[in-house]
């Protein structure tokens, strides 16, 4: 089994002078429970290199047994210093595809017309495609082949507003993921702030917040098999 792995290539946090990136948590646990058991990850990046790692997301607070054993796992970092070039990636060559989350997928991947058209082609041969906490950014501009958005009556969920305030980026991010599910059709529904919580419609498998990756993962990998 054959799992491209998309992250963020933006590290600019709006206009705060802040860096951003991708949320190590959300990585590492679907990363290694996928990797325990024999899958093949690719790991992709809009502009190729280094993926920015989100630094609220490399701190104490935030440190989890994946993110530690991510923190001593020098073969995976390297991984993460070289990422493939996405437009490089054939989506035919790959059973599912999984993003993690970080505010960086509100700047690059929710706009990257390689990564919507590879969305695109994932979701139209049927093939698990997964997303936890802001990485459903990237949902924003998928289509359905008669043209409504690809969210459209479908059971999603993602970061909500009230996580948004509550970590004070309200007025930075560009859009909110909460919102823009709902305006684009998605049934949305969460649980209440940090819990664990994920939902699968069919193919498409999103998670809440950081918590939610493990659940995201072992879903991902229940349609694996």
């Amino acid at each position: 089994m054959k799992v491209l792995f998309v992250l963020t290539s933006h590290d600019k946090l709006g206009d705060t002078g802040k860096k951003t990136g991708f949320w190590v948590e959300e990585f590492a646990n679907p990363y290694y429970t996928l990797l325990d058991k024999g899958v093949d990850i690719t790991i992709a990046t809009p502009q190729g290199g280094a993926a920015p790692i989100d630094p609220s997301s490399d701190g104490p607070d935030a440190a989890t047994e994946d993110t530690e054993r991510f923190n001593n796992d020098a073969e995976t970092k390297e991984r993460i210093a070289n990422t493939k070039v996405l437009a490089d990636m054939n989506p035919d060559d790959f059973d599912a595809v999984f993003y993690p989350g970080g505010h960086g997928p509100l700047w690059d991947l929710a706009n990257d017309a390689t990564s919507i058209s590879l969305i695109d082609k994932f979701n139209s041969q049927e093939k698990p495609i997964g997303f936890v906490c802001h990485a459903p950014a990237a949902l924003k501009n998928v289509k359905n082949s008669n043209g409504t958005p690809l969210v459209n009556g479908k059971q999603v969920t993602g970061f909500t507003n009230s996580e948004e305030e509550a970590v004070g980026l309200t007025d930075v991010v560009p859009f909110l993921v909460e919102d823009m599910l709902e305006e684009n059709g998605g049934i949305y529904s969460k649980k209440e702030d940090w819990a664990a919580y994920a939902i699968q419609d069919g193919n498409l498998i999103t998670g809440q917040n950081p918590a939610s990756s493990q659940l995201v993962a072992e879903k991902l990998l229940d349609s694996l098999n």
